[in-house]
């Protein structure tokens, strides 16, 4: 099932958001046709924000997100509505929900005027819509996408599911990892080390998810670990049109196969799914200016269990202390930091971001431009560490350019 094997950052996102007691919970749970969040009639019951993925039509799998009322108050509150507004800057689709019974709310109209303004895609479920209409909601509601849903008797919910569908050409999908580098009947090695970073009895996220679509483009796959690269690469009567491996074995995988040969790496093959990878080249190019003492970012998307040699805490400090700044401090980080406390870091090195969405990553390549902070990926550092830029860069043609102007 597609609801299954598609990660939930690579779901479309869809977030209900309004006042409280607009009736999001009730209208989330008529989506679902179940009950996936709790409603009450007292305001203020959802907390944190509530992901659940559907199955929609042609878009596929979505991931629908049910959140605090934007109205709420007190201190509590306004953590609540800090992170239903960290919601609405990744989501897709903004549905706004809406009593049809009630004037437009200052907090109304001032959110619909800021996601109208950064063009993002908005539209509106009118609910209690058993009551009578308010003029003022009925006028101001017709600059709005909108359909009229009643909660109780559970009507307008295809209507709204069709509007949105409608907007399915018009989201910015994610790029598959290796959309562009392949041909029909190619034939590529995936290197994929087995240690003790492994999880175990299955492979990481990238990996699976680049056998998948490998297999989707009719391609011939051979998966080898480090190890047993050489024998295999050696025994071949036609060589690969790509070599794939983990970033954190690019030294050997190199010394295995011969010099022409085509490689690259899981974490840059993410970096341009999932970021922007013109942007940590340029980062990589900063690593020649870093100066004494600079504080480095290590910043990661997910919260895996750090092992011993855990490749962001150990591996990539060693190495930039060895290669670049001896000196250099380090901050480890699962979230970005504050806006004012960014400018004290000269770079940040980020995972593949194999856990985050792509909308989540660019608003964060976003914010670094915007303070002048330099930013490179996992794998654009560990292939110039190992002096296999811009090698490991020749799959990716434009980018490749940019490296070596």
């Amino acid at each position: 099932m597609a609801l299954i094997n598609t990660p939930i950052a690579e779901q479309v996102k869809i977030v209900l958001f309004g006042i409280r007691n607009a009736g999001k919970s009730s209208l989330m749970n008529n989506l679902f046709e179940r009950e996936v969040t709790i409603v009450s009639e007292n305001p203020g019951t959802t907390t944190d924000p509530v992901t659940k993925s559907l199955e929609l039509g042609n878009m596929g799998p979505v991931a629908l997100t049910d959140t605090a009322g934007f109205d709420d108050t007190g201190e509590l509150g306004l953590e609540r509505i800090r992170r239903s507004v960290e919601s609405l800057s990744v989501a897709d689709i903004h549905l706004l929900v809406t009593r049809a019974d009630t004037a437009p709310t200052a907090e109304e109209k001032e959110f619909a005027v800021t996601l109208n303004k950064s063009h993002k895609h908005l539209i509106a479920a009118l609910t209690f819509t058993d009551k009578k209409s308010d003029a003022e909601k009925s006028e101001w509601i017709r600059g709005i996408k909108h359909v009229s849903v009643d909660n109780l008797r559970k009507t307008g919910i295809d209507s709204l599911k069709k509007l949105i569908l409608s907007l399915s050409d018009k989201i910015d999908y994610e790029m598959t990892p290796v959309e562009g580098l392949v041909r029909e009947n190619g034939f590529v090695i995936l290197v994929t080390p087995i240690d003790l970073a492994a999880p175990k009895g299955r492979l990481i996220l990238p990996q699976v998810e680049t056998i998948r679509d490998l297999l989707d483009r009719d391609c011939g796959v051979m998966i080898v670990k480090e190890r047993e690269l050489k024998f295999f690469y050696d025994a071949l009567k036609f060589k690969p049109d790509l070599v794939i491996c983990d970033s954190q074995v690019f030294s050997k995988v190199s010394a295995d196969i011969s010099e022409s040969q085509k490689l690259t790496s899981f974490s840059i093959l993410f970096a341009r799914k999932k970021g922007d990878l013109a942007c940590y080249i340029d980062g990589v190019k900063a690593l020649n200016s870093v100066p004494e003492k600079a504080s480095i970012l290590i910043l990661e998307s997910c919260s895996h269990h750090r092992q011993a040699d855990d490749i962001g805490t150990v591996k990539i400090p060693r190495l930039f202390r060895q290669l670049v700044r001896s000196s250099a401090e380090f901050v480890f980080s699962r979230e970005l930091p504050a806006e004012p406390e960014l400018k004290k870091f000269f770079m940040v090195i980020n995972c593949a971001g194999c856990m985050a969405s792509r909308n989540k990553i660019i608003q964060r390549l976003d914010i670094l431009k915007k303070h002048s902070v330099h930013v490179t990926n996992y794998g654009l550092f560990l292939a110039w560490a190992n002096g296999l830029l811009p090698r490991a860069l020749e799959p990716f043609e434009y980018e490749y350019s940019l490296y070596s102007e």
